[in-house]
């Protein structure tokens, strides 16, 4: 029998839950508690009300989100709010949040994540939080824009855009999963032109042309589903129960 805080302690350590300071009003943790065990994980990036039911569906009393239920304190359990809390403890399932956590993370983190899955080299971080880097860098491909369109046209065959101004064979490349917006004022301080994330405002297409930078948003969802799956495995794996990944047809 697998113990809800058990799991809870597993995913507060294998995140430094404690140590990464989270922006203002996002909570990171145990968010909602079920009947204090756990027989199956789901990950999700989002706690919605679909995911919950999928969730459900599967059999699944534990799951981790990347983008969990609270972000502005406190928050009124009354409309979809109330409705899909209501869902989750009438179904007995505990929702477990890891944002920035699993954004930054070394090796479970979205960010290195994806870059290990296009096959890039991490150089070094950047981008500083209340001190935890929440972005990385990486080499450059030697076959550099084409090769990296292709590899990412690959990896995310639905989302994938280019806005191309920069270099054309950029020795560094940058990578921010989630919302860009943040790294494109510190790229070129950090020798930078090219920055792989998910999703930008329409104005960064003008920054892009006037900073000679090349951007790839690849979709805010498809960027992020990398870390909570690694840490639904992790918990999997360590407490020898069945995880599952919840996938959503977000094209954001």
């Amino acid at each position: 029998m697998v113990k809800l805080k058990d799991v809870v302690n597993f995913c507060d350590r294998r995140t430094y839950r404690t140590k990464i300071k989270d922006y203002d009003g996002a909570y990171n943790g145990l968010q909602l508690e079920n009947n204090g065990i756990v027989s199956k994980v789901a990950a999700a990036v989002d706690a919605g009300q679909s995911p919950f039911e999928c969730a459900a569906s599967a059999g699944a009393d534990f799951i981790i989100t990347h983008h969990g239920l609270f972000w502005n304190q406190p928050i009124p359990l009354t409309g979809t709010n109330y409705k899909k809390v209501k869902y989750a403890l009438e179904n007995n399932i505990a929702v477990y949040g890891s944002h920035l956590p699993l954004d930054c993370h070394t090796e479970i983190g979205n960010n290195a994540l994806l870059a290990k899955s296009i096959g890039l080299k991490k150089i070094c971080t950047f981008l500083p939080y209340e001190g935890t880097d929440i972005g990385i860098i990486t080499e450059g491909p030697s076959g550099g824009r084409e090769e990296i369109a292709s590899r990412l046209k690959s990896q995310f065959p639905k989302t994938y855009q280019s806005i191309e101004y920069g270099s054309s064979s950029p020795k560094k490349i940058a990578i921010l999963t989630g919302s860009g917006q943040s790294a494109i004022p510190n790229l070129l301080a950090n020798n930078v032109d090219t920055l792989i994330t998910g999703e930008l405002r329409q104005h960064h297409f003008n920054m892009a042309q006037e900073l000679k930078l090349n951007l790839y948003p690849c979709g805010h969802y498809a960027t992020e589903v990398f870390g909570v799956q690694a840490l639904a495995k992790e918990v999997a794996n360590e407490f020898s129960i069945e995880w599952t990944f919840i996938e959503q047809p977000c094209p954001l």
